[in-house]
């Protein structure tokens, strides 16, 4: 579970400390419980002893999957013509494949998806607060413009 809780917690920290949609917990919480189910989903597909129960843990990844993605859909919203939180819906849909590679036991995969996801926000910060600026001062402008 490790590996699971420490790179989305690393996630979520950068999004709550850049004043983002979602803050730190959810993505804890996302990636912990989609290990979880695939952890769960896996033991009973290759574990369990009764022939008659048939479980295919690729239906249980792919539900996942598309769940976590009506979660970040409710971190985007509009703002006049801009499209907002797509960075924020996006790192939580890596939390959740996060959680499914560290439940199914791909470590490796898990720690490099949160590397290239935290290094991608982190690097891209300077360029995305300077381009929410020129948004703000472009409103003001109007704004003025509109009195």
């Amino acid at each position: 579970f490790a590996c699971a809780i420490l790179f989305p917690l690393a996630i979520g920290i950068e999004r709550f400390v850049r004043d983002k949609p979602i803050d730190f917990r959810p993505f804890v919480i996302i990636s912990v419980a989609a290990c979880a189910l695939t952890m769960g989903g896996l033991q009973l597909a290759f574990l369990g002893s009764d022939p008659q129960l048939s479980i295919d843990p690729t239906r249980i990844f792919a539900g996942v999957i598309t769940g976590i993605g009506f979660l970040g859909a409710g971190a985007m919203f509009r703002e006049g013509g801009q499209v907002l939180g797509s960075g924020s819906a996006a790192a939580v849909w890596a939390a959740g494949a996060i959680g499914i590679l560290s439940g199914a036991g791909l470590l490796w995969l898990a720690m490099i998806v949160g590397v290239v996801v935290l290094g991608v926000l982190l690097l891209s910060a300077p360029i995305v607060t300077q381009a929410e600026r020129r948004r703000r001062k472009g409103r003001r402008n109007d704004d003025d413009r509109n009195d």
